[in-house]
């Protein structure tokens, strides 16, 4: 470590200074500890000065005098400006930091999969411990003094470094200033809260009782609450929240991007409803074995590209991707006997934040800028697989083949490619669940969630005022009610999980998923022609150099989506593509 070699360098330096060993290792560990550079030339002048003065008389020491305060301010202002192998050290000791703090998110990583695939339920209080004393060493790690030193030098410093090596200092920076405004006992109270919450709201969800789950919300708002005034008490709370899940994201640019959404969407969805002509998808209901589900889940990922060497499939309460590292990454999905493609789409989508993982690079592995761009661009991956490629005409044709193979007496000879296009892309009559959700319908889903976590944490909803609300809001956007609250306001699993804020990042995901295929169209040759014969390798591939590979380099979405598409967020070309599709499906063009 940089202190223990000033400290052996100066020391040695000492030896032979009679009398002023003591002196020399009490300022150097005085320096070390404040964490600044110490200038070793200095003080073994400053010794030899004082030796020479003491036999040789006053005109010498005068003269050495001048020449020790010359060499001061040389070696001072070498302080202020460190060598290139000065920051390379700093940067090195850094990565060693981050990287050790990295392998024990990714055990946290493993706690989190398992609570939610294998666990057996009586051992939730005892994760709920592990997962506590997990975070607070966590904790210390992300809030360690020598960090924010270390930080400190290389953030005046670093224009020598690549722009990896300066983004990773940026991030690292960026999550020193959170963790340090947060104590341990608010992150112990976190990590045991969403185990218990998560146990809640599953026996909550399986007796359709919000009133089960409520006492358990109120206790994230209010820790969310706490939270966000250590962090930014001038900045409103759900702005500080939601910018852990995408920097810089705001309430306001939310409301503004989704009252264009809304806009746009409402008229459309009424002329499809009341003026389109509605795709059979009757053929799509039945009575489907979910072994071959899971087996046909299984074979569609591994064709898109899911590394199972690296990675697992398992089926969970609510679907998701999580795991330990790149290598290592757990993704779930669910099935119904009746509806084969809840269990197909959401395998498909998950499959995309998993590629987007697998996909990281491990040249800067362990290190903040090799984390996503953001979960707004995480949600990107995943519906650019779901509904650019998977709900496409092109992928129809590759589709049809798989189901046929896997369900014969169903999928018979006599359907076509374009009918199965058609079919999977029907306009829900009643869209209850956000994950079942067309792609119209989707994004009245998010908005809805959007308003309530929102209303939340501003203190202008009540947490028991939660069903009522959603089945207002339901009713107003969607036109239906749900029956009961695991139907309505216990459907998702993120507010269990403390994670408010997240909502909006699956519609400016969606907005961004358009973009990023609209430009891979663009470049890459006969892209919807591979896709029809399954070869997804061309669109992986470019997927992986334009955002997978660059992580977080870009310090905002927007960034990255300039630097992919050429262009920042553009709803409008979201609507477009809604528009321009569905119009054409229903007969409407």
């Amino acid at each position: 470590m940089r202190v223990a070699r000033h400290g052996n360098l100066c020391t040695t330096m000492s030896r032979n200074r009679c009398g002023l060993l003591p002196v020399r290792i009490s300022g150097i560990a005085l320096a070390c500890i404040a964490g600044k550079r110490l200038a070793c030339e200095i003080g073994a002048f400053a010794i030899s000065a004082r030796t020479t003065s003491q036999s040789c008389g006053g005109d010498v020491l005068t003269g050495r005098s001048h020449t020790f305060q010359r060499l001061r301010a040389q070696s001072l202002a070498v302080v202020a400006a460190p060598t290139e192998a000065d920051v390379e050290r700093d940067f090195e000791d850094l990565a060693d930091r981050l990287k050790d703090a990295s392998a024990l998110e990714g055990i946290g990583g493993l706690l989190g999969w398992d609570e939610m695939t294998m666990m057996p339920p009586g051992a939730a209080q005892a994760r709920a411990a592990q997962k506590a004393a997990l975070s607070s060493v966590i904790h210390a790690k992300h809030t360690d003094p020598i960090l924010g030193d270390i930080l400190g030098r290389l953030r005046s410093s670093s224009d020598s470094l690549d722009k990896y090596k300066q983004a990773t200092i940026r991030e690292a920076a960026r999550a020193y200033k959170k963790a340090t405004a947060i104590p341990d006992d608010l992150v112990r109270r976190e990590a045991d809260l969403e185990s218990r919450a998560y146990q809640g709201w599953v026996k909550a969800r399986e007796e359709k009782n919000w009133a089960l789950f409520a006492p358990l919300l109120k206790e994230w708002v209010a820790l969310r609450q706490e939270r966000a005034v250590l962090i930014d008490h001038l900045r409103p709370a759900y702005d500080v929240l939601a910018d852990d899940y995408d920097a810089g994201l705001t309430a306001q640019r939310v409301t503004e991007v989704f009252s264009s959404v809304r806009d746009g969407l409402v008229p459309l969805l009424q002329d499809l409803r009341s003026k389109g002509v509605k795709p059979d998808d009757s053929w799509l209901k039945g009575d489907f074995d979910t072994g071959e589900q899971a087996k046909l889940c299984r074979e569609v990922s591994v064709d898109l590209g899911f590394n199972l060497e690296r990675g697992r499939l398992d089926t969970s309460v609510h679907p998701f991707t999580g795991g330990a590292h790149p290598t290592d990454v757990r993704m779930t999905t669910r099935f119904k006997h009746d509806d084969l493609t809840e269990g197909l789409t959401g395998a498909i989508h998950e499959t995309g934040h998993a590629l987007y993982e697998q996909g990281r690079n491990l040249e800067f592995d362990g290190l903040p800028v090799n984390s996503a761009a953001g979960m707004a661009i995480h949600e990107s991956q995943s519906l650019l697989w779901e509904r650019m490629v998977a709900l496409s005409r092109p992928f129809a044709d590759y589709l049809l083949l798989k189901l046929q193979a896997s369900f014969p007496d169903v999928f018979s000879k006599d359907h076509t490619a374009q009918s199965l296009y058609e079919s999977l892309n029907t306009i829900k009559d009643i869209s209850l669940i956000r994950v079942e959700a067309d792609e119209v319908t989707y994004p009245m889903h998010v908005i809805l969630r959007f308003e309530i976590e929102k209303g939340l944490i501003e203190g202008s909803v009540d947490v028991d005022d939660v069903p009522k609300l959603w089945k207002e809001k339901m009713k107003e956007y969607l036109g239906v009610e749900p029956a009961d609250d695991a139907q309505g306001c216990l459907q998702d699993l993120h507010w269990s999980m403390g994670a408010i804020g997240y909502f909006p990042t699956y519609t400016l995901g969606a907005m961004a998923a358009v973009q990023i295929f609209n430009a891979a169209k663009r470049e890459i040759p006969n892209l919807e022609e591979a896709i029809a014969r399954g070869d997804f390798a061309p669109l992986r591939s470019w997927l992986n150099e334009k955002v997978h590979k660059l992580g977080s380099l870009h310090p905002r979405a927007d960034d990255l989506l300039q630097a992919v598409t050429g262009k920042a967020l553009d709803p409008d070309e979201f609507l477009k593509y809604l528009e321009a599709k569905y119009r054409t499906i229903y007969k409407l063009a």
